[in-house]
């Protein structure tokens, strides 16, 4: 005789269960109580195939949850006996509900069978139960069966013999209850597994689990362990006092939410009903929206909407935060006198991290949109569709997740999706999807994509946001295939998607995840990339031109300037140098002051020179000459806008000289052999380089860049408009760094992650092959656009 194999049923009441041990067992049974209860305890055996099974009856349950006393009964069962095999009897015609208790086991993590009852009653009601990807979908054995007749009985046992010879190792199956419960989940049970008196008995996550349910026993168990439970307690109040703030529900009800969400993933692929039985809210409007036709249309007219009003909000604010940082940059420039510090608060800091602040209206706008996808339930709907296309790719249905998360919409970030992978079983799907998520367009990105089609694109930006989305979705999908395809080949593994009900997001838990959202990206802007902007700064300023070559352009200066007096032949008006060179501070103050050709201010009237610059610029029209001036004047005037021109070109060069001989500029110069072929100069390159520390970094770095090479103080404004009047920049090379940008290199945190959740080796391929991919499809629209002409 072998080993005897102890069983569990359970099941809700009134699934057949007390049927099925019936049949099972026959009149060999033992009616007794459980230890300190007076909750009755059947059980009974019977030998098949050699076997000896012992059965026990537990009590009927609804849940796992030690609400009931034949909840605890059942559950201290489990955790205390530890049962070879649970059998799980389940009501076929009301999978819905019954199903609940399944997914309570597979978080325990209990070998676990689901014996299919009532099959007969499911056919009667129109319900066709298909058990094979109920099986591959729950991933436990499924044995359709009808207990009253005896049907399924024998398979049933040929099942549990089976599984109980395979690993009798527990394993938790937690599923996603949100990405605040998730959290909570990962950091609980770190905490856990980190515990010296850690009682193997209890699954950590599980315990996670029931600490975030608020589930009394397991709240009772943790205040016994005095190493655990002042660092547990706190995260669950944060925790719960957050989802009361945003959702107004208690963490208990969501992950409820979220386990019937799961199982209606579950349903939707293996229940067909040819009786459709009334549908409630959430049933009537998915009919509509996760249509195979309505649906991702429906998707695409959501997604494109969402950019029509980021822009559209966004429009006049973004204005106001680049007024605001030229005007912070005139008045520091006015209080502190020209030099190392004034170039490093301008350069390094307000125009470096400035140009990322500069579009914390649109990232807000963008986060608002899509805190309203996800607390409504509609991301999940996306996710559902998105699958079908998905799996063609061969990626895993949960990988949508992953690319979602990570900017599949816009705003995302590739570390969590990063970590969201490790839902995926199958170790090639998720590498495959680790190495494409840094293509979706995080919220790193966004600022960079927005500056750039502001620039070029401004009368498309909605368009074009949805154009660049649509791109990295295709991209992303393309290269999985390739990869798929070669060195990550194999067979596809089965998808259960969470469908949880729609919900009517409140304007509160809206605008706290908004802000939320925007106060991370507002503290890396003002930590990391702060201080990474000033450490380019240094690289962009040091080491300094030599005596040789700074003597050069002053020479060039003095030469322009005796040019010019000597040309002009004002020396009644102009009579020597010094007095030119006050003249020109009077023009760089009015240039400053005056906008659009305004009223000249009372200081600068009674400046000493102020006659003479009215008498070159009647009416004070600066930059063109009136018909009534006198032609001798009229001359003098030209030739100085002239000579303000040349001063201008020649500080020009010298910043670029001066840059080029800095530590980054060498570093953007060699790479200019690679670059130049997609239209990347070494400024650009220095921008990009810094990028692998945070996407952010390449707008700090081209604000710092082009602010340093900046030398008419009437031409400052916001980098956009910069780049935009430069000659080297065209809509193309605008299109083709937004393509390198969202594909090269993983930011430093994300490589770090990759690496975290696979090896060395797949963080270093993905830098490679993200570089390599970006570099030949930048290559390929550059020079097709530049042979065509096409946005030069």
């Amino acid at each position: 005789m072998k080993r005897t194999i102890t069983i569990a049923l359970s099941g809700n009441p009134n699934s057949g269960k007390t049927t099925l041990f019936n049949a099972i067992t026959g009149a060999r049974q033992h009616i007794a109580n459980y230890p300190g209860v007076t909750v009755e305890k059947k059980s009974g055996k019977i030998i098949h195939k050699g076997h000896e099974i012992l059965v026990v009856d537990l009590p009927g349950t609804y849940s796992l949850t030690a609400y009931s006393l034949e909840e605890i009964v059942t559950r201290d069962f489990l955790i205390n006996e530890r049962p070879d095999v649970v059998v799980d009897i389940v009501d076929a015609s009301n999978l819905d509900r019954n199903l609940y208790l399944a997914v309570q086991f597979r978080e325990l993590g209990v070998p676990l069978i689901i014996a299919l009852n009532m099959m007969d009653m499911a056919e009667r009601r129109g319900i066709k139960v298909d058990h094979r990807i109920l099986s591959q979908l729950f991933k436990v054995p499924v044995i359709p069966m009808v207990a009253r007749s005896n049907k399924g009985v024998h398979e049933l046992l040929d099942a549990i013999i089976e599984t109980s010879a395979e690993d009798r190792t527990w394993n938790a199956e937690i599923i996603s209850y949100g990405s605040d419960i998730d959290h909570g989940i990962s950091e609980i049970e770190e905490i856990i597994r980190g515990a010296r008196d850690f009682d193997p008995r209890y699954p950590s996550k599980w315990l996670a689990l029931k600490c975030l349910e608020g589930d009394d026993q397991i709240l009772k168990f943790i205040q016994g362990k005095p190493e655990i439970q002042p660092k547990i307690e706190p995260i669950c109040h944060k925790i719960s006092k957050h989802i009361q703030s945003t959702l107004e529900e208690e963490p208990e009800a969501i992950i409820a939410d979220h386990r019937y969400g799961y199982i209606a993933g579950i349903t939707k692929k293996a229940v067909r009903r040819k009786i459709e039985s009334r549908l409630n809210f959430s049933d009537q409007l998915d009919k509509i929206l996760t249509n195979r036709i309505l649906g991702p249309t429906i998707m695409m007219l959501i997604l494109y909407g969402i950019y029509v009003f980021t822009f559209w909000g966004s429009e006049a604010p973004v204005e106001w935060f680049g007024c605001f940082f030229t005007w912070m940059k005139e008045n520091v420039s006015s209080m502190i006198p020209e030099g190392n510090l004034q170039s490093l608060i301008v350069s390094g800091i307000i125009d470096g991290v400035g140009g990322v602040f500069g579009f914390i209206p649109v990232i807000m706008f963008m986060f608002f949109a899509i805190a309203i996808l996800e607390d409504s339930g509609y991301m999940a709907r996306m996710a559902y569709m998105l699958d079908r296309v998905l799996r063609w790719f061969g990626l895993h249905g949960n990988s949508v997740i992953a690319l979602l998360v990570s900017g599949g919409i816009s705003g995302g970030c590739a570390v969590p999706g990063v970590m969201a992978t490790r839902t995926l079983r199958d170790p090639k799907e998720r590498i495959a999807t680790l190495l494409v998520v840094p293509f979706m367009n995080c919220g790193a990105k966004l600022p960079v994509f927005l500056m750039l089609i502001a620039a070029f694109f401004s009368e498309n930006e909605a368009r074009m946001m949805f154009l660049f989305t649509m791109i990295s979705w295709v991209l992303a999908l393309f290269a999985a295939k390739l990869l798929r395809a070669t060195v990550l080949r194999g067979p596809k593994t089965p998808f259960v998607m969470e469908l949880p009900p729609y919900r009517a997001p409140t304007i509160k838990g809206i605008c706290i995840h908004t802000w939320e959202r925007t106060w991370q990206y507002m503290k890396k802007a003002g930590t990391v990339i702060l201080g990474i902007s000033i450490i380019l700064w240094a690289m962009m300023t040091f080491p300094r031109l030599n005596e040789q070559q700074a003597r050069f352009y002053e020479d060039q200066r003095l030469n322009t300037q005796k040019t010019f007096l000597s040309l002009s032949n004002v020396n009644g008006i102009i009579p020597d140098l010094p007095t030119l060179n006050r003249f020109d501070e009077l023009y760089d103050l009015y240039r400053q002051s005056i906008k659009d050709y305004g009223p000249v201010p009372e200081t600068l009237m009674k400046n000493p020179l102020y006659p003479v610059f009215n008498t070159l610029f009647p009416d004070q029209d600066v930059g063109r000459t009136h018909d009534g001036v006198k032609k001798d004047l009229a001359t003098v005037t030209d030739l100085y806008l002239e000579y303000r021109n040349t001063m201008n070109l020649i500080s020009a060069q010298e910043q670029q000289a001066a840059l080029k001989a800095t530590i980054a500029g060498w570093i953007g110069q060699t790479l200019e052999g690679i670059t130049r072929t997609i239209g990347f100069d070494y400024r650009t390159n220095i921008a990009l380089v810094g990028g692998f520390a945070a996407k952010e970094i390449i707008l700090s770095t081209l604000g710092t860049a082009y602010s340093l090479g900046e030398v008419a103080p009437e031409e400052s404004g916001t980098l956009s408009s910069r780049l935009a009047r430069d000659p080297d920049w065209n809509p193309l090379k605008a299109f083709v760094l937004i393509l390198f940008t969202m594909l090269y290199v993983p930011c430093f945190v994300t490589v770090i992650s990759i690496k975290k959740e696979s090896s060395w080796r797949w963080a270093l391929f993905s830098m490679g092959f993200n570089l390599i991919l970006a570099y030949l499809v930048s290559f390929i629209i550059y020079q097709t656009g530049k042979t065509l002409g096409i946005g030069i």
